[in-house]
């Protein structure tokens, strides 16, 4: 089961659209949703996450808390609005598209992707691009 917290005024429009997408992205990657759940959040929020439990002073867009036992995925996705709005402007993109990716980017962690090094990196925007598609589609 996928969930949406809102901890900001901020609210999706399509819930129920978005918690088949990240169905059928795990799915299609071998993998089975358990419980994961989204809490949409302002920097402030994210900031005090990221200082706490990971020791960085900085803002991100995206931290995942991975639950996950073998292959059925579950964990807990924060996500910044205020950087998602930030990084779409940055990257020339639109907002939906912008939050899509790091929704799905959580849940991409959840089933060993990484993201630090180059090669992780390219893996990682594949990964993503074709999960977009699949919502796209």
């Amino acid at each position: 089961m996928v969930e949406f917290n809102y901890e900001t005024t901020f609210q999706l429009e399509d819930e129920n659209r978005l918690e088949k997408w990240i169905e059928n992205v795990a799915s299609n990657n071998g993998y089975e949703v358990g419980e994961i759940n989204y809490i949409f959040c302002d920097d402030e929020y994210l900031l005090k996450l990221n200082v706490e439990f990971l020791k960085h002073d900085t803002l991100t867009d995206v931290i995942s808390f991975d639950n996950t036992l073998g292959k059925l995925l579950n964990g807990d996705i924060f996500i910044s609005i205020e950087r998602v709005l930030e990084n779409a402007k940055e990257y020339n993109d639109s907002f939906e598209d912008e939050l899509h990716r790091v929704m799905v980017h959580g849940v991409l962690h959840y089933m060993g992707f990484k993201d630090k090094l180059d090669a992780e990196i390219k893996q990682m925007r594949t990964a993503e691009n074709s999960a977009l598609l699949l919502l796209n589609n």
